[in-house]
């Protein structure tokens, strides 16, 4: 195919593509900006609900902590233990309790002496209400299913937008916008200047969002084609003993993968559950690199995921959190993706106005003056 007739092609679909799921790649890539820094910002709502805490040398045990948590709540016995999130805030443990519903009430209890301080239904916070847009435009499986496509289609706006940037014929042009040309150039030198710098973190985010939003499909696909035997689902052994503490649970993670921090830790709330312990070692960039699944009567180590030995599949699946946040590089690159989010606004209205100043009928010399500007 001659290289004019591949621009023709990668014009037309760029075009027609960018129209179509253009304005749901906004919304997705605005409230993406806000979650980059969910946790930081999540962390000083919450703190800000309660009195200062005072750290101490030591913080209670689990144990305790899911026991005072457990007797508060005695009164909801369709609540149960389900997770504990310790890494967001070092002075504040949030304990998740989940009901028959699949409902999540948060319970944030202060770590150095176990007393609750407050609660909240999970899906009522605003970075719920913020993801729930982002991963499905509010409306269920169909949103998760467009949203999902519509990541898809925007790597295939930057493969195409790679076409047709004209840095190809000027490198020193494709990255500048002339401020003293018409405004049709002008809009054309943002959309090309924008989209360029933030091709490789666009590409990024809509690989990995359609990995998630379609993972029941993508996961085996990925062990698949990185010949990774799928691990298969564990299960406890259920003998009819009572079910192992939180401490000895963690004792059991830090003796498999010893230099790791338990960040997450998924309670097993029913008979055959495991208990799941999620841990970050230090060159980890992500708090879910590393993952023990533990028989929750025996104490056996049922499978784990080392970030430091996993298989190539493991790793592409771990790969997807930082890939789409942008915490692969630290708090540059987690910065840099704040204008990643933005970057759909600014090529929409950009591509959109050069649709409407395309259509609209142009002089020759008008035309003439334009080609000459390019």
């Amino acid at each position: 195919m001659k290289t004019k007739n591949i621009r023709n092609l990668a014009f037309s679909l760029h075009r027609y593509i960018g129209l179509t799921v253009g304005l749901i790649l906004v919304i997705v890539g605005l409230t993406g900006s806000l979650l980059v820094f969910q946790k930081e910002i999540d962390a000083a709502l919450i703190k800000q609900r309660f009195e200062q805490i005072i750290p101490q040398e030591q913080t209670l045990s689990l144990d305790k902590i899911a026991n005072n948590v457990t007797q508060t709540y005695a009164n909801q016995p369709d609540f149960k233990l389900a997770q504990f999130d310790l890494y967001f805030d070092p002075d504040i443990y949030r304990v998740r309790l989940r009901n028959s519903e699949d409902k999540d009430l948060e319970v944030f209890v202060n770590a150095y002496t176990g007393t609750i301080l407050g609660e909240r239904h999970r899906e009522n916070s605003f970075f719920s209400k913020v993801y729930e847009l982002h991963y499905a435009l509010f409306v269920g499986q169909i949103g998760t299913i467009i949203v999902g496509i519509a990541a898809l289609l925007m790597c295939l706006l930057t493969v195409t937008g790679l076409v047709l940037w004209s840095g190809w014929r000027n490198l020193i042009s494709g990255f500048k916008v002339k401020l003293n040309a018409s405004i049709k150039r002008k809009n054309y030198d943002i959309h090309k200047v924008v989209g360029i710098i933030a091709l490789i973190g666009l590409t990024f985010t809509g690989l990995t969002g359609f990995i998630w939003n379609f993972y029941a499909q993508a996961e085996p696909a990925i062990y698949a084609l990185t010949f990774t035997p799928k691990p298969p689902e564990a299960k406890s052994t259920v003998t009819g003993e009572e079910s192992l503490n939180i401490s000895e649970i963690l004792q059991q993670a830090n003796a498999t993968i010893p230099k790791a921090k338990p960040s997450f830790i998924s309670v097993p709330t029913k008979p055959d559950e495991v208990f799941t312990v999620y841990m970050k070692q230090p060159q980890d960039a992500q708090y879910f690199a590393n993952k023990v699944d533990i028989d929750r009567y025996s104490g056996k180590v049922l499978h784990v995921i080392n970030s430091k030995t996993a298989s190539l599949g493991d790793l592409i699946l771990n790969a997807t959190v930082p890939m789409h946040y942008g915490t692969f590089g630290g708090l540059p690159t987690r910065i840099l993706y704040i204008f990643v989010g933005l970057a759909p606004t600014i090529l929409f209205i950009t591509g959109l106005v050069m649709y409407r100043l395309r259509r609209r009928p142009q002089s020759a010399t008008g035309n003439k003056r334009e080609l000459a500007a390019r």
